[in-house]
């Protein structure tokens, strides 16, 4: 075993050498950082049939690396390695591979989930072997500073897991330390609905076979969240989402009620709505009416078990201190055009900061609430950026009475919104259904057709996505720095 404070700058001889299976965009981001920290011996693989490829890629992007033909390969040569691959296949890779693994190194997986991670290193893995599971909670253009870095320390020595933390330390990460079943929980907790609710407002604008910041909807504001992060999350690759979503139990549970959530909600915008048409009887009047309290009671009742009671002092900041640090990065047309206030008038117009039913956030804390699961217990511990920015601007909605307000009234009396609601409940119990049949195939399909449509915007949403993560964060270190 290497020294645990062994440096880059040490003689070749004195460094372990540094292993990776999978060349997918983790792959290349760790493969990247440890060549960047200045470690000399890095091995790489991919798939027999890309090594052409990723040598290519390599003598361009990172001469320093050695690539490899195989896993074989990488397992007999390293010290330290990390199976980069997807989690539907970690099994059988690692089923290939471990075997060969060089006696006394340490492995690790960088997978979304980690109960078949757990299961195929304990088959396949020699009895000697360290087994040191990591996971970067962020994707792979995000800057790893500051982000949380899980280490799951399963079955090592003192001095490997030192080891690990110090060839890792030049990412500038923050180490969380949590064991496989606490990790799944957390990310199941932090991400399930999170992307649920992204990946069906993606696939309600592409039914609609609009971009509909372009068309005026959508635009500033909380809206910019919606939009940028619902891109960013189609222009990565699908199975960063489909693992997480169908091997985790825990996640299958929250995206199915995520559905059933964002079902209920519509349906009582409907029945709240139907009673308010002028001329009708006091009779009809009143039943419009009882249904507007039963869908602010369920509403109320959501913000309370997620939120607590708004009128009391709260001991930590809120995340997103303003809605207008987010209009920069609005993808569509902006102006300084006011919220309106009354969206049932006849003269507001579809303009920019118009309140609507914001029917993906409702739900989203109404899942929650259903599932008694508080995000903020995991929000400091292990809380991906896209997690904090979406749980920042709900917050920002249930705590801003009057911002609810507005959106309450326009779900029950606005109509232009109405068709878009209708298209995401679709998108929603669709995602569900996948999940629940834990099709990898139908999950890729659905994933691609939405994702086809948006591409041609990636380039520029993905820019301003990570501009816009980088000011919220930037914002609530200084508010933290002056409130001190």
């Amino acid at each position: 075993m290497f020294s645990s404070s062994v440096s880059p700058d040490d003689p070749i001889k004195s460094q372990p050498t540094i292993g990776i299976i999978g060349m997918g965009a983790m792959g290349k981001m760790y493969t990247k950082l440890f060549a960047k920290a200045g470690w000399k011996k890095i091995h790489v693989c991919d798939r027999p049939e890309n090594y052409e490829a990723i040598r290519e890629y390599c003598a361009l992007n990172i001469p320093n690396v050695q690539v490899l033909k195989d896993g074989h390969a990488v397992a007999r040569s390293s010290d330290f390695m990390m199976y980069s691959v997807e989690a539907e296949f970690i099994g059988r890779v690692v089923q290939e591979y471990g075997p060969s693994t060089k006696m006394g190194a340490i492995v690790s997986g960088q997978t979304s989930v980690k109960a078949p991670e757990k299961e195929a290193f304990e088959k396949s893995l020699p009895e000697d072997t360290h087994i040191i599971s990591i996971h970067s909670l962020h994707g792979p253009t995000v800057s790893t500073t500051g982000q949380p870095l899980i280490i799951i320390n399963h079955r090592s020595s003192d001095n490997a897991l030192s080891l690990v933390e110090n060839l890792l330390r030049s990412f500038k990460s923050r180490y969380v330390y949590l064991s496989y079943e606490e990790h799944d929980l957390v990310t199941a907790n932090t991400q399930a609905v999170t992307h649920a609710a992204f990946l069906s407002m993606g696939t309600a604008w592409a039914s609609e076979g609009s971009y509909p910041w372009e068309q005026g909807r959508y635009v500033g504001g909380i809206e910019t969240v919606k939009v940028n992060l619902a891109l960013r999350i189609y222009s990565n690759a699908w199975h960063v989402y489909a693992g997480l979503a169908i091997l985790n139990p825990k996640a299958r549970e929250q995206i199915n009620q995520y559905a059933q959530s964002a079902t209920d909600l519509y349906k009582m915008m409907l029945e709240a709505g139907s009673g308010l048409p002028k001329g009708k009887s006091d009779q009809s009047s009143a039943l419009g009416l009882d249904r507007e309290s039963k869908l602010r009671q369920r509403i109320e009742w959501a913000q309370g078990v997620v939120f607590g009671d708004p009128s009391k002092t709260r001991n930590r900041k809120p995340i997103l201190l303003s809605e207008d640090i987010l209009d920069k990065f609005s993808l569509g047309r902006s102006n300084n055009t006011p919220i309106i206030a009354d969206p049932c008038s006849p003269e507001a117009d579809i303009s920019p900061r118009k309140a609507n039913s914001h029917l993906s956030l409702l739900a989203m804390v109404d899942c929650w609430a259903h599932l008694d699961i508080n995000p903020f217990h995991h929000l400091d511990l292990a809380a991906t950026p896209l997690f904090r920015l979406f749980l920042g601007v709900a917050e920002h909605l249930f705590l801003n009475p009057s911002l609810m307000d507005m959106t309450i009234h326009s779900a029950i009396c606005d109509t232009w919104h109405r068709a878009n609601d209708l298209e995401f409940v679709v998108a929603a119990r669709g995602w569900s259904q996948c999940v629940k049949f834990m099709s990898f195939e139908v999950y890729r399909k659905r994933f691609d057709e939405t994702r086809i449509f948006f591409e041609p915007r990636f380039d520029e949403a993905g820019l301003l996505g990570s501009e816009m993560i980088k000011a919220v964060m930037a914002s609530e270190v200084d508010a933290g720095s002056t409130k001190s």
